[in-house]
């Protein structure tokens, strides 16, 4: 899931921290439901955005009679991240199982006190079903705990609109235009092309801040922290290297300045306000097709990403030590995370299976998507991540790009700040916050 979107509050990132209690608790699991009904154990799963388990819950369901699962979909990450670590931090309020994104999960390893050991219920006879870089993000750095079991990966493409592409007088065919972007300095020519037409109202590119996750995933082993967890953002050349080409962009005119995950970049895709998007495999189905509407069906297609394949995002579910039915709760995560439970999310909501069984699939591999014109979406993405090396994203790497760096990002794009002035903001902030 998208890294991808994701707004921490500092404020709760240090109570999880520290294991202080916040006060209040919002909307959350019932405190006197008991954990049963009619004999059933209920089971609360919470998740952000959408991970497409409404029919994987229902068959789940089938085959435990014995289980009723109340699936509460907590909105944005940024909603559900602030009340996911106030609930931990008081010991009462999370799901029986919740999903925790990568950007955060590092935090979460370092305060696997608040989560139940997988290893305890069996997990590590799952190890081989996922690819070794996703199983071992989860676990401890002594390897006797694990927290989480895999959902999705964030494999990579280019998604572009080719009627927006026809009228600016740019090859259509997916094909050509993967060829017409093999790098991202293709892809911004590309851009230019398309704006010298003058045929066309819509920009190129959504936000400038769009190019930063894929293009540094691509080109460097670690983001704004070093393998240490020490920050280095600052000096870390493929990150000001994605920062200088996306407001660039920005400064010819080719990004629609949409703040991303907000009610104006939702309104910008129905308003047809920009031709292409780096796509993570999870943005198609369950971001892209649902915030354009059945209107733009058809319309959009999808390329291969420039610059080779990668990964944005991907997700995990583990489930907190607060829970009462730790056993339940692990089966209802282990079905969820097996290659059943991954198909039936890729279908649901395009989130690429990190299950090995699942990727391998004809369900998966032969998969083409009639809203994006018939793309085969499981030969592009599952292609995407052939060749894929782990990022390091460090503890507060969430709280780094959503709340300082993406922010001052966006305030350059608009004109409010130079590029370099909102650098030197964005770079003094990161470093007091990780300090």
């Amino acid at each position: 899931m998208s890294v991808i979107r994701r707004r921490l509050r500092t404020v709760a990132v240090a109570a999880l921290a520290t294991g202080v209690a916040l006060g209040g608790t919002a909307c959350s699991k019932s405190d006197d439901d008991g954990g049963s009904e009619g004999g059933q154990v209920k089971l609360v799963l919470q998740t952000f955005q959408n991970f497409g388990y409404d029919q994987a819950i229902k068959d789940f369901e089938a085959a435990h009679p014995n289980i009723k699962v109340e699936h509460q979909k907590m909105g944005e990450l940024r909603d559900f991240q602030p009340k996911l670590v106030q609930w931990l931090a008081a010991g009462s309020g999370a799901g029986d199982v919740v999903g925790l994104e990568e950007g955060v999960l590092l935090q979460y390893v370092q305060n696997h006190d608040k989560f139940v050991n997988l290893l305890d219920y069996g997990a590590g006879e799952l190890k081989s079903n996922f690819p070794e870089w996703k199983w071992n993000n989860a676990l401890t750095p002594d390897g006797k705990k694990l927290i989480g079991l895999g959902t999705d990966v964030g494999g990579l493409a280019m998604c572009y609109r080719k009627d927006l592409f026809q009228q600016a007088g740019l090859p259509t065919d997916r094909e050509e235009v993967s060829k017409r972007i093999t790098t991202w300095e293709d892809y911004i020519e590309l851009g230019r092309q398309f704006k010298a037409s003058g045929k066309v109202k819509a920009a190129w590119l959504d936000s400038a801040t769009s190019l930063m996750q894929p293009y540094v995933m691509q080109n460097s082993e670690v983001f704004f922290f070093d393998k240490e967890n020490k920050f280095i953002g600052d000096t870390n050349p493929v990150v000001r290297k994605a920062w200088d080409m996306g407001l660039q962009m920005a400064a010819e005119g080719l990004t629609a300045k949409a703040q991303r995950w907000s009610a104006d970049w939702d309104a910008a895709f129905k308003n047809s306000a920009f031709a292409t998007i780096p796509c993570p495999a999870w943005m198609t189905e369950g971001v892209i097709a649902q915030r354009s509407g059945p209107a733009n069906a058809g319309k959009w297609d999808i390329a291969t990403i420039p610059g080779g394949g990668g990964n944005w995002g991907g997700s995990y579910l583990a489930i907190p030590a607060q829970t009462k039915h730790p056993k339940e709760a692990y089966e209802l995560a282990k079905y969820l995370t097996s290659k059943e439970g991954h198909l039936a999310a890729f279908k649901e909501a395009g989130a690429m299976p990190s299950d090995i069984a699942g990727i391998e699939d004809p369900a998966f591999k032969d998969k083409k998507s009639d809203y994006f014109s018939g793309a085969p979406t499981g030969k592009i993405f599952g292609d995407s991540v052939k060749n894929l090396k782990p990022v390091f994203l460090g503890a507060k790497h969430q709280q780094v790009w959503e709340t300082i760096v993406e922010p001052q990002m966006q305030a350059a794009e608009r004109g409010q700040l130079s590029s370099e002035a909102a650098w030197q903001k964005a770079m003094d902030e990161a470093k007091k916050a990780t300090s």
